[in-house]
């Protein structure tokens, strides 16, 4: 009995021992120093369509060097830059984010920036903006660490010009075998001449909420009862794609069941999307 007393403890010693080593051997992140971040340029970015493919912003930012118990970690860091209009100190949710890994400078052109203030941000073009930029570094699960913010002001953003051109007077329909209306009659009668015109939204974009039988094709005229200015499909299904102006086959794909159906059509990306309602 006391034999076995005694292998008890010692086998419960030894373990204790391996699980002490086990915990002297985790590694645990220490922390780290938020990034540095500094720009190329300062004040405003001058932005033009004419200049749009040169380069107008590079930002470095300094390795936070994130320390664990064993040393200065070796593992990549993930950089995340933000763009975000000032004041709403990075809480916005179309704020602008650019993923760069390891490295630690990224350098932009003027139609990046652009595109960043216009589709993601949703800027007005014919207004100036303040914007601010800052940097956020990440490491496993560890907490982010946030750099200094630098900030431009009287950012104008510039309108892209259209992909496709809109319709000349501002008018748009749909004709084809695809509605109820008579087939592919052009022009189109009444009372399909007010049913199947389009609600100018913008300068770019209309809208449509159409009944539709399910198949057949159709296309989209500016004058009605003209064929030579209409929009055709270039690439694409029922749902959507891109379209050119050109008087030229093939039509749009009409959806494949009967129902209502929402169609609209974005002149400045040159796409299309219908969507049953």
């Amino acid at each position: 009995m006391k034999n076995k007393l005694l292998f008890l403890t010692v086998t419960m010693l030894a373990l204790a021992v391996v699980s002490c080593r086990k915990e002297e051997n985790r590694i645990f992140l220490e922390g780290g120093t938020a990034p540095t971040l500094t720009s190329s340029r300062t004040g405003t970015l001058p932005m033009s369509f004419a200049t749009q493919d040169q380069q107008i912003l590079t930002l470095n930012w300094t390795n936070p060097d994130y320390h664990f118990t064993t040393g200065v970690s070796s593992q990549d860091v993930t950089y995340t830059i933000e763009f975000d209009t000032t004041g709403a100190n990075f809480t916005n949710p179309k704020k602008q984010q650019v993923t760069v890994a390891r490295e630690t400078t990224r350098t932009f052109t003027v139609g990046q920036i652009n595109d960043y203030m216009l589709n993601q941000l949703m800027l007005d073009s014919t207004k100036t903006h303040n914007i601010e930029v800052r940097v956020v570094s990440s490491i496993g699960g560890a907490a982010p660490l946030y750099s200094n913010v630098i900030k431009f002001t009287n950012v104008k953003p510039y309108a892209i010009p259209p992909k496709v051109d809109p319709p000349t007077n501002e008018t748009l329909w749909v004709v084809g075998n695809a509605f109820l209306s008579p087939d592919w009659a052009n022009p189109i009668p009444a009372p399909y001449d007010v049913v199947h015109r389009f609600t100018k939204v913008s300068k770019t974009l209309y809208e449509l909420t159409v009944q539709m039988k399910g198949g057949g094709n159709y296309k989209l005229i500016q004058e009605n009862g003209v064929w030579g200015t209409q929009y055709h499909k270039t690439t694409g299904t029922w749902e959507g794609g891109e379209f050119e102006k050109k008087d030229a086959d093939p039509g749009f794909d009409g959806a494949p069941t009967a129902g209502t159906y929402k169609i609209t059509v974005n002149f400045q990306t040159g796409k299309y999307t219908v969507v049953k309602l």
